[in-house]
């Protein structure tokens, strides 16, 4: 329900309709069709800087993931500033490379960013997540 109400925030604010916001790692994220990104945003980051203040939260704006070839770009954008190797679809799964140090930041204390980007992958594209 809370997350109803942060899309209906940014369609009233932004006037951009989109159906896909989830939370990750403290952040409200956004995804919008790519060309509504700007739109989104706003005018040097107005629209971001009014949903902030109401919600307390920090929020983000990313481009939609169009299709399964998409997600690579798609996951960098979610875990920014956070780097890694590549990513792969092996079955049902996304295998994730990461670096040693990379790897940590990824899962986090008691795999905490582990599950929450898991479960984005999960209901975006129905794939479960492995990082090694």
């Amino acid at each position: 329900m809370q997350i109803m109400r942060y899309i209906n925030l940014l369609n009233k604010i932004s006037r951009v309709r989109t159906k896909k916001c989830f939370i990750y790692n403290n952040t409200i994220i956004f995804a919008v069709h790519p060309r509504f990104v700007s739109r989104a945003i706003g005018p040097a980051g107005k629209n971001i800087k009014s949903i902030q203040e109401k919600l307390g939260k920090r929020v983000r704006v990313i481009k939609e993931a169009d299709g399964i070839n998409d997600a690579k770009r798609f996951v960098e954008d979610i875990v920014e500033p956070v780097s890694f190797r590549s990513l792969e679809v092996r079955g049902d799964d996304f295998i994730l490379v990461a670096g040693i140090r990379n790897k940590a930041a990824l899962i986090g204390r008691n795999k905490r960013r582990f599950g929450e980007l898991n479960k984005i992958l999960n209901d975006y594209f129905g794939k479960d997540l492995r990082i090694v």
